[in-house]
């Protein structure tokens, strides 16, 4: 067996196992919480409308079983197309400032603008876009350098988390609302939110999936993208955009989860392999597991008090970026 079959044989178990994964994590996720069912009683319940197990799984469980798996297709979609875009394994929406853009944007609506907040996806998307194009113009020279968009990035990164900090601070009494969303809670969505997430969600994975020809064309360099007849800036541009699109989608909805757009590309990487044909879809897959299984680590680790899924992610991400960065350092020396 060749080197190519040994391949393919990994990317079909991927393709495989993890929706398997993720099916018996949902079931799992449906049964335990402050009370826990059978699989038995789940599936009578749901024929049953006046029980009290079709109320808790259908109108609280599912709609967060639900938008766990699209906002963590979206966050690891956004992730792999930012780290086309920079060349870079370590690059991520949430270090380098285009999270913050549409957190910061969402904030400000949230605590200044309060009567608005049908808005905050707008607004947010806005956040997210303004944040890319003041990244473009700082490190703009002759060109996008990866390495310049990533220094600006950090610096508005920075920057704008400095901003969110300083608006909490001035509103500390309208507060209490917010805190949840600033650290990426699933908690008390509803079919509204699934709804919302549901559409931007569908549209924004298609432009990424539209995005892997250019994305693929990226990692040969600049110089061999230019003789293939690449606009290498513009499609530095374009996937930046999706990308901003996926990250601001996800804040605007549950708010700030971090970690999963570098931990997931990374990770299906080493897996199946750094063709975007293959690499992207499954980054999908093993997002949707990621963002899952965190929320519910988060919600039974020491029920009935939650943590939300964006400290766990914080919590299992830190770790994990710093085990990158010794790995590259590793593979330099």
């Amino acid at each position: 067996m060749n080197k190519k079959q040994k391949h393919a044989i990994k990317v079909s178990v991927f393709f495989i196992m993890v929706p398997i994964l993720i099916f018996i994590l949902a079931i799992l996720a449906l049964r335990i919480g402050s009370v826990n069912y059978s699989t038995a009683e789940i599936f009578n319940g749901l024929f049953d409308a006046n029980s009290s197990v079709h109320t808790i799984i259908i109108d609280l469980r599912l709609p967060r079983v639900i938008l766990a798996i699209i906002i963590g297709m979206c966050l690891a979609a956004a992730g792999a197309l930012l780290q086309a875009v920079m060349q870079n394994p370590l690059a991520d929406p949430g270090i380098i400032g285009v999270s913050s853009g549409a957190s910061t944007a969402a904030t400000i609506i949230f605590l200044v603008f309060p009567t608005a907040t049908a808005s905050v996806p707008i607004f947010s998307f806005v956040g997210a876009a303004g944040a890319c194009v003041l990244i473009y113009l700082l490190s703009w020279k002759r060109g996008a350098d990866p390495v310049r968009i990533i220094l600006a990035g950090v610096a508005i990164n920075t920057m704008l988390s400095g901003v969110t900090s300083f608006l909490t601070l001035m509103n500390s009494d309208s507060l209490q609302g917010v805190l949840s969303w600033l650290n990426g809670s699933l908690s008390g969505k509803s079919w509204y939110q699934v709804q919302t997430m549901g559409i931007y969600g569908a549209i924004g994975i298609v432009l990424a999936l539209l995005c892997i020809k250019g994305a693929n064309v990226l990692q040969l360099g600049d110089d061999m993208a230019k003789n293939l007849g690449t606009r290498v800036n513009l499609t530095r541009v374009l996937l930046s955009a999706v990308s901003a699109f996926l990250a601001a989608s996800t804040v605007a909805v549950v708010g700030m989860i971090g970690f999963v757009g570098l931990i997931v590309p990374h990770v299906t990487r080493m897996l199946v392999g750094s063709n975007h044909k293959v690499m992207l879809p499954a980054s999908l897959l093993l997002g949707a597991f990621v963002v899952l299984a965190a929320d519910t680590i988060g919600r039974t680790i020491v029920a009935p008090i939650e943590i939300p899924v964006g400290i766990v992610m914080s919590v299992v991400g830190g770790p994990f970026f710093l085990f990158l960065l010794r790995r590259k350092r590793k593979a330099r020396a």
